[in-house]
């Protein structure tokens, strides 16, 4: 599994959650994919992916690799900046998974998480 180097501005994706991102995107018939975080869980927040054809104005582009352009917009920036994206199989399910280092803890379902308050 490969992965570039860390940067803590950036946001970095497995080999294996590219594919799959970039399958998704093909089936979707949209473009790009948007990676955001809305209000929601037992923990604070959630992740949200959204395919889109334009990024919005205040969108921010990671282009992380082969042709994949993931974007994040500004006012979700600071709560998953550094975060590491991962496509991982467990039996027969198979999801992506968040590395977020601005996470303080993580609900027992997996579906939300609490930020350290240096992160918001």
């Amino acid at each position: 599994m490969t992965v570039s180097s860390y940067d803590p501005n950036q946001i970095s994706i497995t080999d294996p959650a590219r594919a799959h991102i970039q399958s998704q995107i093909a089936s979707s018939g949209h473009r790009f994919l948007r990676l955001g975080v809305k209000e929601s869980g037992c923990n604070g927040y959630m992740y949200t992916l959204d395919y889109i054809d334009q990024p919005s104005a205040d969108d921010r582009a990671f282009d992380v690799g082969d042709a994949v352009k993931l974007y994040v917009s500004e006012q979700d920036l600071a709560l998953v900046r550094g975060t590491e994206v991962d496509y991982v199989t467990e039996g027969l399910n198979a999801s992506l998974k968040f590395k977020n280092p601005n996470a303080e803890s993580h609900c027992g379902c997996g579906e939300s998480f609490a930020i350290n308050k240096t992160a918001e």
